[in-house]
């Protein structure tokens, strides 16, 4: 029988500080998903997305309410272009 060992706590597991879970999009379609699970589920941009596809995830992610946690990863403005 295994030890319990330092494993978290089921009703915490897999919650960022912030209280949601993380979800990986790639696109904007992967996105539309979290519509109906906001309260519980934050989109994480993957990290191979191009900034043209981040600004469009970032923008529907407004709309939807769903919250980004790298929301403003790899994006320049244009004064600093």
């Amino acid at each position: 029988m295994p030890s319990i060992g330092y494993g978290s706590d089921k009703a915490t597991r897999n919650i960022h500080p912030n209280g949601f879970k993380s979800v990986v999009v790639n696109n904007v379609a992967e996105l539309d998903m979290l519509m109906m699970h906001n309260r519980t589920y934050a989109a994480t941009i993957g990290h191979s997305v191009s900034t043209r596809i981040r600004r469009d995830i970032i923008s529907r992610a407004e709309q939807l309410a769903v919250r980004v946690t790298n929301a403003s990863a790899k994006l320049r403005n244009e004064e600093d272009a």
